[in-house]
């Protein structure tokens, strides 16, 4: 690939018909790293009209190739893992260690996951005198967004793949090196071409064109919820399937019955992981009113242990947001937070000077405070306190989100509160994610899930074919 930053399209390298371009700062420095295209809605097309040419024959390919086709990808990324690692952790800012386990290492091991599913999956069954059939969609854009930049895109491509789509993906434009080592991945997994084409732009110029193209057959994007909404209203015009996969503002439900220390660490854990920049991060702590002077002591002291620094350094817990403006953003929260009433409980002041570092902060706040409603993606953990287990479900379920939540404390009721919480996950007392339960969320955190087999489902139509009764004897 003779330039760094083409469009990967109909099989071939291009550069975008576009010469526009846009600054994309290193994160730790604050220094501009690279120029990337903007892209333009002919770039869009052109991926598009491959797709759709590529589509029939993919669709007829036997099941077993496209599984072939993905292992071969996942190689080939497994390949790369040291150096995406490292170049995630660059452009993200993610602390390298988090990069290596949870940014590359997770959507790798994924591939193989939703291989396993598709082999396993029921794609046909007999329903009384009719044959119902799962077939494809057909040409799907997958948008996605950057702070998980490979996880985001494995959890559309493959599947989208597997079931036998073609595919137009429109990564973030803030991550074009990682775009570039799938770019290359997907050229050497030797897939047909137009089956998989890759743009890169900015939303307007290359996202767009894709939501509302007639030949695109479903969107599947994941970014904030103003943006999807945005995907929404202009993919209504052609009525095309549409997965919303948004924000959150997830509660952490500590109940009077837990171990309080174990609950902060892993309460603090799920907030700071990708240094606030995760839409299922548990940003609400639920804590009950009679022990919030002790939880007051015992988060000091875990947050005291926060050491932020450049995402490359090997000590380094918490590193650099994404970009001046989410900087910006989340320091605005904070700051519109604190008029309306919020008290820092604890924060780390000792941050670099240079790149877009945030202050880790706990402040305690009142359920109407914006920091409270609306998310930040950045750092910040909001404590909100309660009197009885019934009032700290209403608190939780309080928020036009729900992806995410947890709940500590006796294993018995913290099962009974799960029950009640309005959220697409929720885990209990510490559990680790499960890459092959269904992930989404309730409300205006989106529409439809990703992972495991209802992560291949949503790339999926039925189809019933009527078949004649016997005859009659």
């Amino acid at each position: 690939m003779s330039e760094v930053f083409q469009n990967y399209v109909n099989g071939q390298w291009q550069a975008s018909v576009s010469d526009a371009t846009m600054a994309i700062a290193d994160p730790n420095t604050g220094s501009v790293g690279s120029q990337v295209p903007t892209g333009a809605p002919e770039d869009a097309q052109a991926a598009i009209t491959a797709a759709a040419s590529a589509l029939s024959g993919w669709a007829r390919t036997p099941l077993t190739e496209r599984i072939d086709a993905v292992k071969r990808l996942a190689e080939a990324l497994n390949h790369r893992a040291e150096v995406l690692a490292s170049t995630i952790a660059s452009e993200v800012g993610t602390p390298l260690k988090i990069s290596h386990y949870v940014q590359t290492m997770a959507p790798i091991r994924n591939c193989a996951n939703f291989v396993k599913v598709a082999e396993a999956f029921e794609w046909s069954r007999e329903v009384a005198n009719s044959l119902v059939v799962r077939e494809p969609v057909g040409v799907v854009a997958c948008i996605t967004p950057w702070n998980f930049p490979l996880h985001q895109i494995v959890l559309k491509v493959v599947p989208a793949l597997l079931c036998g789509n073609t595919v137009v993906l429109k990564p973030s434009e803030l991550t074009p090196e990682t775009t570039r080592l799938f770019a290359e991945a997907v050229h050497e997994a030797g897939f047909p071409a137009g089956v998989v084409n890759i743009v890169n732009g900015n939303g307007a110029q290359v996202g767009m064109p894709m939501v509302t193209s007639k030949l695109v057959n479903m969107v599947s994007f994941t970014g904030s919820t103003a943006t999807g909404q945005a995907v929404m209203r202009e993919a209504a015009a052609t009525v095309k399937k549409v997965s919303l996969e948004l924000g959150g503002k997830s509660p952490s439900v500590i109940l009077p019955s837990a171990d309080l220390l174990r609950a902060i660490k892993g309460t603090l854990g799920g907030c700071m992981l990708n240094n606030g920049q995760t839409c299922n991060a548990l940003t609400r702590v639920l804590v009950p009113e009679d022990k919030l002077d002790e939880f007051k002591t015992l988060i000091a002291a875990e947050v005291k242990k926060l050491t932020v620094g450049a995402s490359l350094e090997a000590t380094t817990r918490l590193g650099p947001v994404i970009s001046a403006t989410q900087q910006q953003r989340v320091q605005d929260l904070v700051r519109k937070g604190i008029e309306q009433g919020a008290s820092v409980i604890a924060s780390v002041t000792e941050i670099p000077s240079e790149g877009f570092f945030v202050s880790p902060m706990v402040l305690e706040v009142k359920p109407d405070n914006v920091l409270a409603r609306e998310e930040v993606f950045g750092p910040v953990l909001s404590v909100l306190t309660y009197k009885t287990v019934e009032e700290a479900v209403a608190i939780a379920n309080d928020t036009d989100y729900g992806l995410a939540a947890a709940v500590w404390g006796e294993p018995e009721e913290a099962m009974s509160v799960a029950n009640q919480l309005r959220a697409g996950q929720v885990d209990l007392n510490g559990a680790p994610f499960n890459p092959l339960a269904p992930f989404g969320g309730f409300g205006m955190s989106g529409i439809g899930r990703e992972a495991g087999s209802a992560g291949l489902e949503e790339f999926l139509e039925y189809k019933s074919i009527q078949q004649p009764l016997p005859a009659k004897e």
